[in-house]
């Protein structure tokens, strides 16, 4: 067994990865007012959706343009798409709805409640249900994604803040204010474990390495935490910067990213399962702390204004 372990661990590793040299590569100007939150990278069909005041921008990710608006999303916080079923879906947190829209025409389909303020949002494809996770309600709403009917309510028992899924049929979220994370069985809907997190405070981001059943958490505290999702114990810590608000994973180069409010991201390099190592700090812009990678180019978009003006930095090599 510890051979066929090191052995996958091998393959998965890549022969060279690469060694910082991040850095704002251009800045994609938006129109409009409002605030912002998520963003997130449509890979197939190259697009990606940036939640902007009470719509979605939609851009093509190629040219690097804005293509197309989603608009009448009061609030919105985040998307999440399902691509096998040809349905995107929208959080919107003024309205405490999600909105469904077709993802080839980007027309609205329809709505669906939700409880108070849903904010993080993810598709879970093991179970074709979308988790809407609600910031004033404690609780995650569970939509049928074919035909976007509630399908039920779970009780988390504390703020939730971002999730992933591990498509296998389990959805983990971070309780901010209790400084947990849930592990959640999507078909059943019901909180499975609870799981403390210390040293890490006030967990915020979350990606997955599914292979290799681990969790990286970003935490207010200052820290990042990698958690194994089957034990749920704290494998590894190491230090980020200030109010981090989302993270990623780049499974090629076994890279992880975490962007910060400060105007920083941290990167990471997985070196094994249970062994991480810092890279470098980029230097973004002041509240650029929302991120989506894109995994065919490697690059990252991040939400932020400057001197009034919306816009969408693009940070590669």
């Amino acid at each position: 067994m510890l051979v066929l372990t090191a052995v996958c661990w091998t393959l998965l590793t890549p022969p060279a990865f690469p060694q910082g040299g991040y850095a704002i590569t251009k800045k994609i100007a938006i129109p409009g007012q409002g605030g912002w939150d998520y963003l997130t990278v449509d890979e197939g069909a190259r697009r990606l959706y940036v939640s902007h005041g009470t719509q979605v921008e939609v851009l093509d990710l190629d040219s690097k343009s804005v293509v197309a608006t989603i608009p009448n999303t009061p609030g919105v916080h985040g998307v999440a798409i399902a691509p096998e079923l040809g349905r995107g879906f929208t959080t919107n947190g003024q309205a405490s709805t999600v909105t469904i829209f077709d993802l080839k025409t980007l027309k609205k389909i329809g709505d669906a409640p939700t409880g108070k303020k849903p904010d993080a949002i993810i598709y879970d494809p093991a179970t074709s249900q979308v988790f809407a996770f609600n910031g004033e309600s404690d609780s995650a709403t569970v939509i049928s994604a074919a035909d976007g009917k509630v399908v039920g309510t779970i009780a988390l028992g504390g703020g939730p803040e971002f999730a992933a899924a591990d498509g296998k049929g389990y959805v983990y979220n971070n309780l901010e204010d209790k400084s947990e994370v849930l592990k959640i069985d999507a078909r059943k809907r019901t909180v499975g474990q609870r799981w403390p997190v210390a040293p890490c405070e006030a967990p915020s981001s979350m990606a997955m390495d599914r292979a290799n059943h681990r969790l990286f958490i970003g935490c207010r505290s200052r820290i990042m935490a990698v958690i194994d999702s089957e034990s749920g114990k704290v494998v590894a810590t190491l230090p980020i910067g200030d109010h981090v608000d989302a993270t990623a994973f780049d499974e090629d180069f076994r890279l992880i990213f975490f962007s910060n409010g400060e105007g920083t991201i941290s990167v990471i390099h997985q070196d094994s399962p249970d062994k991480y190592s810092a890279v470098e700090t980029v230097k973004t812009a002041p509240r650029a702390k929302t991120m989506a990678l894109d995994p065919k180019t490697h690059q990252l978009f991040l939400s932020t204004a400057e001197a009034g003006q919306f816009e969408v930095l693009v940070v590669g090599k």
